[in-house]
């Protein structure tokens, strides 16, 4: 036994986590369990699978255009300019997560900023600023997209931006709901009663009792916010050539849709597995986290 308590504590904690209910209920969720794998197995790849590569994903292998998956030294085979797709791949995996990553922080930040500020304060400053949601909910978000990036330089940085003012609406209305709930709880009134600032009941109070279709709001965010970056770069108005993207490669890839499909495919599969996987993971969270649920 240690000497220092605060050490025999954190196993204890550790463990005590892990046979949460909640964590239980995450874990017999078997396609949450599977999402949560891969998007820990896409993300490794994504960051060290690079380094450990014989070829770099701009390499040109003029010799070795077209090359099939699985058919030479290049296991995915390479594209029109003789680049390995593997590495290509794992470098686009690194744009569009870490696009979908910085776009869902940032547009979580605007939307529970927002959706706390409209369900504390209600009346005429959460009904304007809900309506104010309503209005952005109201243009469809792929043309808004598009319209937008056709007026910017396109860029990482500008694409997470573009992505988060499109898409933090969603998560306004949720918190929303949730603090205009918990603003009339005992727990809320006691604090009101004991003088709190309004700052601190919305940050100290009612916001880590929201906490739960936050997390799963977020995880759905990023599955959106990857689909979006592929659809706009798909289109030509996202990240550009010679920074690879999933959406990017598709683009690349529509002229040789018949005589090497694979150029399609294999980023095409890498968009559907994270989206589907962080889908997953939103489900498996949504019910491992709702306290109506009666699961053991």
């Amino acid at each position: 036994m240690s000497l220092d308590p605060t050490l025999d504590a954190l196993p204890a904690r550790a463990e005590g986590f892990w046979n949460s209910r909640g964590m239980r209920r995450f874990r017999r969720h078997k396609l949450a369990v599977f999402g949560a794998v891969t998007i820990i197995l896409m993300t490794l790849a994504c960051v060290f699978g690079p380094m450990l590569l014989p070829y770099s994903d701009t390499f040109i292998d003029i010799r070795q255009r077209f090359a099939p998956p699985f058919s030479g030294p290049h296991i995915l085979g390479t594209d029109p300019l003789g680049r390995d797709i593997l590495a290509r791949l794992l470098m686009a995996g690194r744009i569009s997560l870490a696009v979908g990553f910085c776009a869902m922080v940032l547009a979580m930040g605007i939307g529970i900023a927002v959706g706390v500020a409209a369900g504390y304060y209600q009346g005429v400053i959460g009904a304007a600023l809900m309506r104010f949601v309503d209005a952005m909910l109201c243009f469809p978000t792929i043309f808004l997209l598009l319209a937008i990036s056709a007026l910017i330089q396109p860029s990482v940085p500008s694409i997470v931006m573009l992505i988060a003012m499109t898409s933090w609406m969603e998560v306004a209305r949720v918190v929303e709901a949730q603090i205009r709930s918990l603003r009339t709880r005992e727990f809320a009134q006691a604090a009101v009663a004991m003088g709190s600032s309004n700052i601190r009941i919305m940050v100290r109070e009612l916001l880590p009792n929201a906490i739960a279709p936050i997390v799963v709001a977020a995880t759905l965010n990023v599955a959106h916010a990857i689909l979006a970056e592929s659809y706009i770069s798909f289109l030509g108005y996202g990240i550009q050539p010679p920074t690879p993207s999933w959406g990017n490669m598709l683009e690349n890839a529509q002229s040789y849709l018949t005589s090497a499909p694979w150029l399609a495919i294999i980023p095409g599969a890498a968009i559907t597995l994270a989206v589907t996987s962080f889908n997953f993971v939103g489900d498996g969270l949504r019910d491992a986290l709702d306290p109506r649920m009666d699961l053991p």
